[in-house]
């Protein structure tokens, strides 16, 4: 029975190289392929896969992320297979924790070998989950955190630092990040949900008050109390933007703030 795998890679061209090579082998069927985390985790979960090519950067969701949100999800793991550009620090404990990895570009021979491993640890009847889980954790806390975030605006993009973020919403789809100060810019993210934007961000910065509201708590300039008991928050961009919190969330406003 080939084994049935999935690729997840938010490069077009690495996705496409990787299948190509793939379907030279008898051994493996491409049932889906995905091009960011949010959409690795739920392909995992449709299909089910013997198998998954995970590229380790991506933005948003990486594929340290993906392993993580899937382990506290409780879903069972499929065999993981890493492709990397570079993070030699990675690669040296993957050896060491036999977990596969692919380097770019990615070599016939190569690939046909992590095939061969995945089927091999497949078959054995001892368990790497607790392995993989291990390292994830141990790579989660090496691994250090971008302080920059993408955004596009007028036509360019910015790096822009967390710290300086404001707030972020989403509307129609669209993720629009405003910046603070005097100078603050306001431009569209590339992370599909508000939830991906949310992973690649400071926990302890950022905080979603409401259904379509990421808030910097260190930028909140007042909170303003609302109808029935609700809050409203207003923020230190130009134009003052009062965001609500949901009633959800009212609860971990009075946390923050001692109200």
């Amino acid at each position: 029975m080939p084994l049935s795998a999935v690729i997840v890679d938010d490069e077009q061209l690495a996705r496409d190289e990787l299948a190509y090579l793939l379907k030279d082998l008898d051994d493996v069927s491409i049932v889906a392929q995905g091009k960011n985390g949010v959409e690795a985790v739920n392909l995992i979960r449709e299909h089910n896969p013997d198998l998954v090519f995970l590229d380790v950067q991506m933005p948003g969701l990486d594929g340290f992320g993906v392993i993580k949100k899937l382990l506290d999800r409780k879903v069972p793991l499929p065999k993981i297979v890493f492709a990397t550009a570079f993070d030699q620090y990675a690669v040296k404990a993957f050896e060491v924790n036999a977990v596969d990895y692919l380097l770019k570009p990615f070599d016939k021979k190569r690939v046909a070998q992590s095939v061969r491993k995945a089927r091999a640890k497949l078959e054995s009847t001892n368990s790497s989950n607790d392995r993989l889980e291990t390292l994830v954790r141990m790579l989660e806390s090496q691994k250090p955190q971008s302080s920059k975030i993408l955004i596009k605006a007028v036509g360019r993009l910015f790096l822009v630092d967390q710290k300086d973020i404001c707030y972020a919403s989403i509307e129609d789809g669209v993720i629009t990040v405003v910046t603070s100060g005097p100078t603050g810019m306001e431009g569209q993210s590339n992370c599909r949900t508000l939830e991906e934007l949310l992973d690649s961000l400071d926990p302890n910065l950022f905080w979603r008050a409401h259904r379509s509201y990421l808030v910097n708590i260190n930028r909140i300039k007042e909170v303003v109390p609302w109808f029935k008991s609700s809050y409203q928050l207003r923020m230190d961009d130009k134009k003052q933007t009062e965001i609500p919190v949901s009633r959800a969330q009212t609860r971990r406003l009075r946390e923050l703030f001692g109200l």
